[in-house]
């Protein structure tokens, strides 16, 4: 009906080879794409809360995911957690993995 509208392609099969082949190179973009922006970048926080964990010792003056600052009193390396003062005679249980941050000494005197 609207054929009069629309020229008719003669030459449709011609450019099905560069077509493969431009779509090839886009999903290779992709993945490095990807690659660089997404899952790299991880890696390299992932790695370095693992450090972080693993310097954790007793003193150091730290902030948890909640927004909580403490100083570390007990940690052992075979468990999961490790006790933190929050307050003169207080101290909490806290996991490993909640450790956002490890603070300059003194920063919780000046708070």
């Amino acid at each position: 009906m609207l054929d009069f509208l629309i020229s008719p392609a003669m030459a449709q099969d011609a450019g099905a080879a560069g077509g493969g082949i431009a779509q090839i190179v886009m999903l290779v973009g992709f993945v490095a794409i990807f690659y660089f922006l997404l899952w790299r970048p991880q890696a390299k926080r992932a790695k370095q809360h693992k450090q972080l964990i693993s310097n954790l010792s007793k003193g150091d003056e730290i902030v948890i995911g909640g927004g909580m600052l403490g100083r570390i009193t007990k940690v052992s390396d075979d468990s999961e957690f490790l006790s933190m003062e929050i307050a003169e005679g207080t101290e909490v249980n806290v996991q490993k993995n909640a450790v956002a941050a490890v603070l300059p000494k003194g920063t919780l005197k000046s708070i």
